[in-house]
């Protein structure tokens, strides 16, 4: 496998962020994100590349000043198991950490890879109200939501 390198996006990465994800977004996995509300929050993403393509990202999303949440995480299918999407949650959790942020969670259909993150299911009534209304409204399972919730502490 080529060697993978992980670093903040700039502006001319969202059109391979959006190819990358589209897939997910039409599936209902990931939430769509405008072109427009990626750049406004560019700063919150990680990618992963190789061979200077994007094969993956994540964003972190601070919420309140002791919670942050691990959205919009992605790897192409040619390069999953190669531990690329631990790396880059492992990149939110060092950043969380930097700016002191407590705990992390996430909102996912991928249970199992979260825990194996070490990551511990919660109740979903336990998250902020304004996260349901911000994001889950716009979502194609709004209300009827099947995703897990996640959290991760860091101290």
């Amino acid at each position: 496998m080529a060697e993978v390198t992980y670093h903040k996006p700039v502006l001319r990465d969202i059109v391979q962020m959006q190819e990358l994800v589209l897939p997910e977004v039409k599936s209902g996995k990931i939430l769509y994100r405008s072109d427009d509300e990626i750049a406004t929050n560019i700063r919150s993403y990680t990618v992963a590349k190789a061979q200077n393509l994007i094969v993956g990202f994540v964003a972190l999303h601070i919420h309140t000043p002791t919670l942050a949440e691990v959205r919009s995480l992605i790897v192409s299918e040619k390069f999953r198991g190669h531990g690329i999407g631990g790396k880059l949650v492992d990149v939110c959790k060092e950043e969380a950490k930097k700016l002191g942020v407590v705990q992390l969670f996430t909102l996912t259909y991928e249970q199992r890879f979260f825990e194996r993150l070490n990551f511990t299911e919660i109740p979903k009534e336990s998250l902020p109200e304004h996260k349901i209304w911000a994001d889950c409204v716009k979502c194609k399972h709004f209300p009827i939501c099947d995703e897990v919730a996640l959290i991760y502490n860091l101290s």
